[in-house]
């Protein structure tokens, strides 16, 4: 299901570069999209996700079904109530919000620029995009919900209707009006409404659908609340990374958002696909584990996700690399967006994938801590990957520009991941045996071996231009194969076995 969802993602944004390309109203649509889907990260799939599960795990196996009901009730009609009012506050206030994190396309409106005009229409979209917020957060809660009770299919799923409604809206609505981004907006709007809709029946048939109440006191939603509100850092520090790329971007040269945003998103297939994924899938695992005690059964798991992780995300990381251009010009470059783009965009796209393992693992280790109710952790250290993303963010952005911000991502995320997986290694929840460290060169050195036979079979740059689209598409598919045999066949030459990915060690 979430394989669907990203490919279905990839092919919203073909669309969208085919109707906007890389211009000043893309760069305006991706900012209004871009800040209510951070917030949909932070409070409702990450901070939320991170505090709910370990709570109604608790719950669903130590409570009866009336107090798990209490307890959704509760948690849905609070978490609504208060992401209401600040989806409102945000629809009234847009143009503070456009200001507050557009502040170059704000600066050159009050001075008279001629960018003043992507602040203006900033504010407009921002309006008929802000209510997204409030449907995908009880979207996140109802598929919190049902993984918690072990059926990850619907909620994996759910984003495929978002994804259909944008996709629909631009090859039908935006060709029949004057500015193609509205219709993009409300694209955003009617899917976050599927969404929500859409996981209704699942939670009746599981007895679970329930109608909202007020419960800021109830006791459990005092602990979500208790455990969230640190949570909000700890696991989203690459969103807010993004985000301060996006408010620097915007004193930067027309297209700087746009190519970032290209880039972010062929980052976040593999991310999605896979990181996100398995962090998912083990959370509930972690929870109920440490909820029985069963600390081995912890460690294991815990192990087993790093593990697929990185044989998942080293193998992603280095093909991104390598064929980062190639894979922008197939999907992307067609109507508005041209060749110049996918080279403006392949550079992000290189210097944010050296970070895949690392935004992968952090997904993950997060998990370690979350699943034991221990948030307090992971904030200390995302505010210290927070701090030291500003910092790379001067010492890069300065003289490389837009390439520099997902340098300075990349590099964040990775001291992130070290610091999680440095404390839970010293504390044994995270083991790392002998075994797993010969994995883990195992897949690099097939890694190595796979990206250097891609790189020596690449055409020119000039012959993927020069060449039509079905003849890209059948270059790129081939080396995406030989790619995945190679890196396969080497795997197993070095000594890999599929058993290897079993949770036992």
């Amino acid at each position: 299901m979430t394989l669907l969802s990203r490919v279905l993602g990839l092919l919203r944004d073909v669309v969208i570069a085919g109707l906007m390309g890389a211009g000043a109203a893309a760069d305006v649509f991706f900012f209004a999209n871009k800040i209510p889907n951070f917030l949909r990260r932070l409070f409702a799939e990450g901070a939320f996700a991170q505090a709910f599960v370990p709570v109604l795990t608790e719950y669903h196996h130590g409570k009866s079904l009336s107090d798990t009901r209490l307890l959704i009730a509760r948690a849905a009609g609070t978490l609504g109530t208060l992401v209401g009012i600040v989806t409102i506050a945000a629809v009234v206030l847009s143009p503070v919000v456009a200001a507050l994190f557009g502040m170059g396309w704000f600066l050159d409106w009050y001075q008279g620029g001629p960018d003043g005009a992507k602040f203006e229409l900033a504010s407009l979209l921002l309006k008929i995009t802000f209510p997204y917020l409030f449907f995908v957060t009880l979207t996140a809660l109802a598929g919190a919900v049902l993984n918690t009770m072990g059926r990850f299919g619907v909620a994996a799923f759910t984003p495929v209707l978002l994804n259909v409604a944008i996709i629909v809206a631009a090859l039908y609505v935006s060709p029949q009006l004057q500015q193609p981004e509205i219709g993009l907006a409300l694209g955003v709007f009617f899917g976050g409404l599927l969404q929500l809709l859409f996981q209704l029946p699942f939670l009746k048939r599981a007895g679970v659908l329930v109608r909202p109440r007020w419960g800021w006191r109830d006791p459990g939603v005092v602990r979500i609340r208790t455990l969230m509100i640190p949570a909000l850092f700890g696991v989203s520090v690459s969103q807010v990374n993004l985000l301060f790329d996006t408010l620097i971007a915007s004193f930067l040269k027309t297209g700087s958002i746009s190519w970032l945003y290209y880039a972010d998103r062929l980052l976040e297939f593999p991310l999605g696909l896979f990181g996100i994924a398995i962090a998912t899938v083990i959370l509930p695992a972690l929870s109920a584990r440490h909820v029985n005690d069963s600390a081995n059964d912890f460690q294991q798991t815990l192990d087993w996700g790093v593990r697929m992780v990185v044989i998942l995300g080293v193998p992603a990381m280095a093909g991104l690399i390598v064929l980062a251009e190639p894979m922008l010009m197939v999907l992307f470059m067609r109507g508005e967006f041209d060749p110049s783009d996918a080279l403006f965009a392949s550079w992000a796209l290189t210097a944010y994938a050296t970070g895949l393992l690392s935004f992968m693992l952090v997904k993950v280790l997060a998990t370690g801590f979350f699943s034991r109710q221990d948030t307090k952790r992971p904030v200390k250290y995302g505010i210290i990957a927070m701090v030291a993303n500003m910092g790379f963010n001067i010492i890069f952005a300065i003289p490389y520009g837009y390439v520099g911000l997902a340098i300075a991502t990349a590099l964040s995320g990775t001291l992130n991941a070290l610091l999680l997986g440095s404390v839970l290694y010293r504390e044994g929840v995270l083991t790392l045996p002998k075994a797993t460290w010969l994995f883990f060169a195992r897949v690099v050195l097939a890694a190595v071996t796979m990206a250097l036979l891609v790189v020596w079979l690449n055409p020119s740059r000039e012959l993927w231009i020069d060449n039509s689209l079905m003849q890209r598409i059948l270059w790129l598919t081939g080396l995406i194969a030989t790619g995945g045999v190679t890196f396969v066949a080497s795997f197993l030459l070095l000594g890999g076995r599929p058993s290897q990915l079993k949770t036992a060690h």
